[in-house]
C-alpha cells in the first residue's frame, strides 16, 4: 500500500536518508525542517503518516506530536517518533504525547517498513470513517471529531493472554490501576472469551507453551466479532521476525520483554484511544445513516427510505409470484386538530399515531410517513383479506382510545381512514399499487371517514 509520508527533521542528511529508503519502497515523501512547517502540512491533509524527529530547535518533536494529537482535524494521523534517544523515559514521553510508535536510530529498515505499512492501513480505515462521520454534522449531531478526540483511553476491558504466572501478575497489576484486566493462560479459552465478551484490547504473549501466540493474534484479527479489537503482541527480543509478520497481517502494536511498566500503560492507552476514536466515528456514521432514512417527528421511515426499498421488494414479489399489499392511512380532520389544539398538540398526535401503528405491524413491514399526516404501510407476503384485516385492526385501535396531550388534561379523539391495495400481475411497478391505495383512501374519506376501503376490482 502506497502512502504519503512526511519526514520532519532539521538535519538535511537525515531527511535524504529516510527519503531514499522510503522512495525505494514506493512511498511518496514530503519533508519539513521544523515543527511549524510540519503542522502546516498536516493541517492541509497532505500526508498519511509522520516520521518525526525529537531533537529540533524551537518546537521539539514532543510538542509537534502533542499538537497534532490534540487537534480533532489531525488526531487521526499516525506519528512515529524517530530519535537517537534510547532511554525508557524518552520513549514514554513520546508515547504520552500521543505517538503511535518510537523508533531509535540507527533505524532497522525491516521494522520501519513494517510499522509504516501497518499504521498506513489503519489510517486508511480511519479516513473512510472520518469522511462519512463528517456527514453527521448536516443532521445537527455536533462535531464527531471533537467528541472522538476527547477520549482518554482509560477504564478499558483488557484481555491478557499469558501462561507465565509471574509475568501475567506483573502486567495485570500495572494495568489494573486504570483498567479492568482478565487474565487467561489458555489460548483456546482466550479466543472464546474474546468472541463472547466485550473487550477493548487484547495483550497476547507470543511464546505460549505448546501454542503459537502469533496464530491466536491472527485468529483475533480475522474473526468478525474481534476484528476491530486492538491486539498487542508481547515478544522476546529475539522474536523480531515474528513481530514483523504480526504487523504485516494487522496486529496493532507490540512490546518487548522485559516489559517496561510505564510503556505498557502508555501503549495500551494509545490503542484504546484509537479504538474508541474509530468507534465514535462509526457510531456517528450509523446515526447519520439512520437519520437520513428516518422521519424526525414520528421516528417512522421517511419517503426516501420507502422509495429506495419498495422497488426491489416489489420486483422480488413479482419474480417469485408472492403477494404484497399496501395500506395508505390518513388521520381524519387533522387540520381541525391543529386549528383547535395547536400545532404542538398536532405533533404529539402524530407521534402517538405512529407508536400505535408500530404495535400492529410486523418487523418485515415497511412503515413510512408519506407526507403530512399520511402513512404508508407495505405488507410483504400479505394476501388481500389479511391486509384488509390488518387495516381494520389498526383503525379500531386508533379510534378506541383518545390521544392524551401532555400539556392538557383532556384527550383528543382521533380516527383514521385507510385505503388497501395489493400487487396485481398487470402492474408495471409499485406506483400502480400505491395509486390504487390512494384512490381507495379517497373513497374512504368520501364515504364518511373512519373506515377501510379496498381497491376497486
Amino acid at each position: 500500500m502506497s502512502a504519503r509520508i512526511l519526514i520532519v527533521d532539521d538535519l538535511f542528511p537525515n531527511v535524504k536518508l529516510l527519503e531514499t529508503k522510503l522512495s525505494l519502497e514506493y512511498f511518496d515523501v514530503l519533508a519539513a525542517m521544523n515543527g511549524p512547517d510540519a503542522l502546516a502540512i498536516c493541517a492541509k491533509g497532505l500526508c498519511d503518516l509522520v516520521l518525526l524527529d525529537v531533537m529540533m530547535p524551537g518546537m521539539d518533536g514532543f510538542e509537534v506530536c502533542r499538537r497534532l494529537k490534540n487537534d480533532p482535524n489531525t488526531a487521526h494521523l499516525p506519528v512515529v517518533m524517530v530519535t537517537a534517544l534510547d532511554q525508557p523515559s524518552d520513549r514514554l514521553r513520546g508515547l504520552d504525547a500521543g505517538a503511535d510508535d518510537f523508533l531509535t536510530k540507527p533505524i532497522d529498515d525491516v521494522a520501519l517498513f513494517a510499522r509504516v505499512r501497518s499504521l498506513v492501513r489503519l489510517k486508511a480505515v480511519t479516513d473512510e470513517l472520518r469522511s462519512r462521520a463528517l456527514a453527521s454534522r448536516d443532521f445537527g449531531m455536533g462535531d464527531p471529531l471533537a467528541l472522538a478526540t476527547a477520549e482518554t483511553g482509560q477504564n478499558a476491558a483488557i484481555l491478557l493472554v499469558d501462561d507465565r504466572a509471574s509475568s501475567a501478575d506483573r502486567l495485570s497489576t500495572a494495568l489494573s490501576q486504570h483498567h479492568s484486566v482478565t487474565v487467561e493462560p489458555d489460548p483456546h479459552r482466550a479466543l472464546v472469551l474474546a468472541t463472547e465478551g466485550t473487550f477493548d484490547l487484547a495483550l497476547v504473549s507470543l511464546d505460549l507453551v505448546d501454542f503459537d501466540g502469533l496464530r491466536l493474534c491472527s485468529q483475533l484479527r480475522s474473526l468478525d466479532r474481534t476484528r476491530a479489537m486492538p491486539v498487542v503482541m508481547i515478544a522476546e527480543p529475539h522474536d523480531k521476525a515474528r513481530v514483523v509478520r504480526g504487523l504485516d497481517f494487522g496486529v496493532h502494536d507490540y512490546l518487548m520483554r522485559p516489559v517496561d511498566r510505564n510503556e505498557l500503560v502508555a501503549r495500551v492507552r494509545t490503542q484504546v484511544r484509537r479504538r474508541r476514536f474509530s468507534d465514535t466515528l462509526r457510531g456517528a456514521v450509523q446515526a447519520s445513516m439512520e437519520l437520513a432514512v428516518t422521519d424526525g417527528l414520528t421516528g417512522l421511515h421517511n419517503r426516501r427510505y420507502l422509495d429506495s426499498h419498495l422497488g426491489a421488494l416489489f420486483a422480488e414479489a413479482a419474480l417469485r409470484g408472492r403477494p404484497v399489499a399496501t395500506l395508505m392511512l390518513d388521520i381524519d380532520r387533522f387540520k381541525a386538530i391543529n386549528d383547535t389544539w395547536g400545532h404542538e398538540a398536532g405533533d404529539e398526535v402524530l407521534r402517538a399515531f405512529a407508536d400505535r401503528i408500530r404495535t400492529h405491524t410486523r418487523g418485515i413491514d415497511i412503515v413510512s410517513r408519506y407526507g403530512g399526516e399520511e402513512v404508508v404501510i407495505i405488507l410483504p407476503d400479505a394476501e388481500p383479506p389479511e391486509a384488509h384485516a390488518i387495516a381494520e385492526r389498526i383503525r379500531e385501535r386508533i379510534e378506541a382510545v383518545p390521544f392524551a396531550i401532555q400539556r392538557d388534561t383532556r384527550a383528543i379523539a382521533v380516527t383514521v381512514s385507510i385505503g388497501v391495495s395489493w400487487r396485481r400481475p398487470e402492474d408495471i411497478g409499485p406506483a400502480d399499487m400505491l395509486k390504487r391505495a390512494d384512490l381507495a383512501l379517497y373513497r374512504a374519506k368520501n364515504a364518511g371517514r373512519n373506515r377501510v376501503e379496498a381497491a376497486a376490482a
